[in-house]
């Protein structure tokens, strides 16, 4: 297990010994990021199936186009 050592003017940051890496460790903090991701995560997938119902429709329309233009053939 990795020890920390404290970060001067700081609350929440310590540094890895081993890593020499800045760590936060608030959970305030880290709860905020993670409901921040799972926000980002949502809007995503929520951008992604608008795009695939719009592929949806776009590809609807072009059968009912063709589905229109044999109909108009059909009639001459």
């Amino acid at each position: 297990m990795s020890k920390f050592i404290k970060v001067e003017h700081s609350q929440t940051l310590v540094r890895d010994i081993k890593s020499n890496a800045i760590v936060n460790n608030s959970t305030e903090e880290y709860k905020l990021y993670m409901a921040r991701a799972k926000r980002r995560e949502n809007s995503l997938n929520e951008m992604k199936d608008i795009c695939r119902e719009i592929n949806t429709l776009k590809a609807e329309m072009y059968e009912i186009k063709d589905i229109l233009k044999s109909l108009c053939k059909d009639k001459k």
